[in-house]
Parts: structure tokens; sequence; C-alpha cells
């Protein structure tokens, strides 16, 4: 195998491999069993190609999915400072708080489960379901403090309605907010984040886009029974996944390309729990360099028209 390309993020002097690895899984939060020995080779195995992002959240599993990840971040090989880890405050098991007196709490009670003394981003996990006037005045205060101290180095926001970004940035002092994490924008049946990267980049904010498969809607499987998708969104992206099918292709491996083809998007998360995972990811990404499938790329283009860039709610109403 070759090696994954790095890419700076934003302007915080971080250069973070363009495939991340997305650790909820670690947490059992797809009904997957991970074991211990299991987590750690695929960590491990991450790391030997190329992969240095790692990003978690206490929310993750309930807290699981830390713990699993400060055992392979302990047994990794390599010194601390080799790796890049991203973990989140203000959504827990129980809900959301977003309060100065939780968040610092929470980020202290991470490092211990992730075997860490600083954390590279410290993230204010998906804020539209939040105050976002608190997001300003209490929580990113909060976590400059923390950054002060060195117990994080930068500091970012996520959420899914996109609106949510220039709301915050706008209202910050330039420099506050150094990342933001964007999930389901990004990839072939929706790719409305192209519309806020000149802004981001004005900002000089670093972007992660996760959830390239739109959290299951460009799977041959197809999402899980709760995906919020409208029904349209969801016939259309199967007939899509049918259709890469009948070729002997298949729309993940597409899908994951397609988003990683942005040299203006950091990195890209994929959740990850096993070694063959790793692989395949490693190996699709590596591919990129040398073009997509434009001839499939675009018939399934063609069938995702309709309903391209079509989302759904989700948080406060004020905030989509």
């Amino acid at each position: 195998m070759g090696s994954l390309g790095l890419r700076e993020l934003g302007a915080t002097g971080l250069k973070v491999s363009c495939l991340g690895f997305g650790a909820s899984p670690l947490g059992n939060v797809f009904g997957n069993k991970v074991t211990e020995a299991d987590a750690i080779a695929s960590v491990n195995e991450a790391v030997r190609l190329g992969i240095n992002f790692f990003d978690c959240s206490p929310y993750y599993g309930d807290t699981l999915a830390e713990t699993m990840l400060g055992k392979c971040l302990k047994a990794l090989p390599v010194p601390r400072e080799q790796y890049v880890l991203s973990t989140k405050v203000g959504r827990y098991g129980a809900g959301f708080d977003f309060s100065a007196d939780r968040v610092t709490a929470s980020v202290d009670e991470s490092m211990k489960r992730l075997n860490v003394d600083y954390i590279d981003i410290i993230q204010c996990h998906d804020i539209e379901f939040a105050s976002l006037d608190q997001i300003i005045a209490e929580t990113i205060p909060a976590l400059q403090k923390l950054k002060e101290a060195g117990k994080v180095r930068f500091i970012g926001i996520t959420g899914l309605p996109l609106k949510i970004y220039q709301y915050v940035l706008d209202r910050v002092p330039p420099g506050t907010v150094d990342v933001i994490l964007s999930y389901c924008h990004y990839g072939l049946n929706d790719n409305s984040l192209l519309n806020s990267l000149p802004y981001l980049k004005s900002k000089g904010v670093g972007v992660i886009s996760a959830s390239p498969l739109s959290m299951g809607l460009l799977t041959p499987q197809g999402p899980p029974e709760w995906h919020p998708a409208p029904q349209e969104l969801k016939d259309a992206c199967a007939a899509a996944a049918a259709h890469c099918q009948s070729k002997g292709k298949d729309i993940t491996k597409l899908a994951l390309q397609y988003s990683l083809s942005n040299p203006d998007i950091a990195t890209v998360l994929v959740g990850m729990c096993s070694v063959e995972q790793v692989r395949s990811n490693v190996q699709a990404a590596l591919e990129v360099s040398n073009g997509l499938d434009s001839e499939l790329l675009d018939e399934v283009e063609s069938i995702l028209q309709p309903v391209k860039n079509i989302s759904w709610p989700m948080g406060r109403d004020e905030n989509n």
C-alpha cells in the first residue's frame, strides 16, 4: 500500500490524514459487539497505514467508545504527538449540558478515559440542540480557559444544520473556533457543504466531514429503521445502490471516494472497528489519486438528482 496524504486543518498547523478514524463503533453503537482485542488491532492497523486522526465523544456508547479508544491509544507503539485526538463535550447519554461547569469537568473525564494528558481538538457536540447564544457566551469561553491551561489545543463545533456555523463564527472573536465537524453534507446525495467552504476558509476554520455514507443511505443494505431521511431520499439512494450492484460495483466505495476527493475538506471521518474495515477504507482512499469511476459517478448522480441536497431537520427549530 502507498501512504495516505496529509492535509492542513485550517489555521491550526495540524496536518491530518485525509481519512479519519471515527471511533463511535468502539462503543457498540451499531449493535456490534467489539472486543478489546479487535479494537486495539484496528487502531494499530490504522496508524500503521497512515491514519493519524481519531475522533470520539463521551456520548458514543455512553462513554464506552472513549474508554475503549483509551485502551487502544495506550497500546500504540508511537509517541502521543504522532496522532491527533478529537473528542467532544455537551452531549451525553443523559442528554445535553453545555454549561461551563459540565464541559470543564467533561474534558477531565475524557482525558482520564482516553489515557492522555491533553486533547488536540475539543468539540461542542451537536450544538443545534442547544441555545447557540449559550455556546457563544458560556461554552466556548469555558473551553478557552482549558486551552490556556494546556488541556486542549483547539476548539471546534459540530452539528447537522449548516446555518449554525456562520451564526457562531460571526459572533465569537476571530481564531476562537478552529474547526467545524459537519456530517451528511458532503456525499453523493448531498454536497451542500460546498456552499459553506469559502466562508469557512475566510475564517481560517478547518473542515472535518463525517458520515460520507449518509448514515447508511449509501450502502447496499440501506439505512437503519430510525434514519430520519424522508422516504423519497431513502428510495432514491436504494435505487442508486441497486444500480451499482447491478454493475458489480459498490456504492459504499464510490461514496467514500467522492467525499475524499475534495482537498478543501481536511479529513473525512469513517466509523471503523475491525482491521478489515481499516484496510478497505485505506485502499479506497489511496485509489482516489487515480481518479473516480466517472461513468458510474455520472449514472449515480443522475439517479440522485431529484433528491439532491435534501436533508432533514435536527435539534431546535430555530437552528434549522
